[in-house]
């Protein structure tokens, strides 16, 4: 059975910093390209970052060198690391499975709710 857990959102203020979690199921992580993706109120899904399982990542312009995405084979962990939050970067984000470093795979989280404030 495939699961991927998110944690570590909450409420920030501006400038401010988070990390996600995305705990995911072996089978899904060990041979898989992982990512976040995230959601604003009204708009589509958009991707956010990827990571291959070799390391490799894409990120989307509006996160470069402000997020870090990373893996951790050994417990079936991703993360993002959030620094210089802005308030557009409200958005449910979701931690997906599966995909390449550029689209998304099949499988998905139940996200977490991330919210800065100005």
């Amino acid at each position: 059975q495939v699961q991927l857990v998110e944690s570590g959102g909450g409420l920030v203020q501006a400038g401010g910093s988070l990390r996600l979690s995305c705990a995911a199921s072996r089978s899904i992580f060990s041979t898989n390209t992982m990512g976040w993706y995230r959601q604003a109120p009204g708009k589509q899904r958009e991707l956010v970052a990827t990571i291959t399982t070799g390391g490799r990542t894409n990120y989307a312009d509006s996160v470069k060198g402000r997020f870090t995405i990373s893996r951790d084979n050994a417990k079936n962990t991703m993360y993002l690391q959030m620094n210089s939050l802005k308030p557009e970067d409200t958005a449910v984000y979701y931690c997906n499975g599966g995909g390449t470093r550029y689209y998304h795979g099949d499988y998905w989280g139940q996200g977490t709710q991330v919210t800065v404030s100005s």
